[in-house]
């Protein structure tokens, strides 16, 4: 049973063990990650990084390439939470990876200007290390950062993620349990109802703005979408920006496999790999015709729950991993785009 005791010692201990490897060089990073993780330890990612085993992997595919191009990475994070899911020790986070691009990392051109690099973050702990990682990169920010746009004008607005607004996203002190068994009820019963709505092929948004959509949400709730859909601000806000052209493009959703659902102090979190199962039968989610194709969605959520409602969401989705099944490969048209410019 993860006890309260044991849950704080894996926050703290995913913290320092996550920000001494970003802090660490090509030539300390062995150490670092040998103190993190289990051997032979499951990472799975954003594309094109996407699935690998063993820390030897994970080192080339992932921190060593991060750490070349960003020489002077720093890990901020602005939620830290953890908990039990299916007899499995949990630690989940958002925040950003900060540091200068000094050189091309996954075929994006080094800027040598400040890059943010957001992230979200689920480990799973076994015997006080990493056993799992589930890591969201928003590497179409990076893209967008370093001057290209491969991809649809955003309906909503790209800017950094904020913390959350009651600045309680680490915790890392005693919470009360009835507190968080009422979020966490709060977050199923709003997930359960998002398929209860009206006809979106009849009514359009007001088939998403009926009661049983409103409820739970705060009326000044923020939703924090990825790069290519852009951030929300109130329910109107979020049926326009994402949920109508989610709702209209994407058809026979299939369920949510989740492999992290707690609740810590204001915050819960799901997520999937895949979290959605679905078929593209609509047209202009991010400006693309409707191709028939089956997909599926790498997403996490974390709420913010405030006030007796969820305040913030939070939502990285692998949208270049999503596109590219739609038939949009958008690192062969950043490579395209580079080679006009001369970059």
């Amino acid at each position: 049973m993860n006890t309260p005791a044991r849950k704080l010692a894996n926050k703290h201990f995913v913290r320092s063990a996550l920000a001494a490897i970003a802090n660490a060089s090509p030539a300390t990073l062995p150490a670092a990650l040998a103190a993190a993780y289990h051997p032979q330890a499951a990472w799975r990612g954003s594309h094109p990084m996407n699935e690998m085993t063993g820390v030897t992997a994970i080192a080339k595919r992932v921190w060593l390439p991060l750490l070349t191009s960003f020489p002077d990475l720093e890990r901020r994070e602005t939620i830290l939470v953890g908990g039990e899911y299916e007899g499995n020790d949990l630690v989940a986070s958002v925040g950003h990876y900060v540091g200068t691009f000094q050189r091309d990392w996954l075929g994006i051109p080094a800027t040598f200007r400040t890059v943010y690099l957001r992230f979200a973050e689920v480990h799973r702990v076994v015997e006080g290390k990493i056993a799992q990682s589930s890591v969201l990169i928003d590497v179409l920010d990076v893209i967008r950062q370093a001057g290209f746009w491969p991809v649809a004008p955003s309906l909503g607005v790209e800017e950094q993620w904020p913390a959350p607004f009651t600045c309680s996203g680490i915790v890392l002190h005693e919470t009360d349990p009835a507190v968080e068994a009422a979020n966490w009820a709060q977050t199923r019963k709003m997930q359960l109802a998002l398929g209860d709505h009206g006809d979106v092929a009849r009514d359009g948004r007001d088939a998403l703005l009926i009661p049983s959509q409103r409820e739970g949400w705060h009326p000044k709730m923020m939703w924090y979408g990825p790069c290519g859909i852009g951030t929300a601000r109130g329910v109107e806000g979020f049926v326009d920006h994402h949920r109508l052209p989610f709702r209209i493009a994407f058809q026979n959703i299939r369920g949510y496999q989740h492999y992290v659902r707690l609740a810590d102090g204001d915050i819960t979190v799901t997520g999937g790999w895949p979290s959605v199962t679905c078929e593209h039968l609509g047209d202009g989610f991010m400006g693309i015709g409707a191709t028939g194709r089956p997909v599926t969605m790498r997403v996490m959520d974390f709420y913010l729950h405030h006030e007796g409602l969820i305040r913030e969401n939070w939502v990285p989705i692998d949208i270049i991993h999503l596109l590219l099944q739609m038939g949009v490969d958008v690192l062969g048209r950043l490579r395209s785009m580079r080679w006009r410019s001369g970059s």
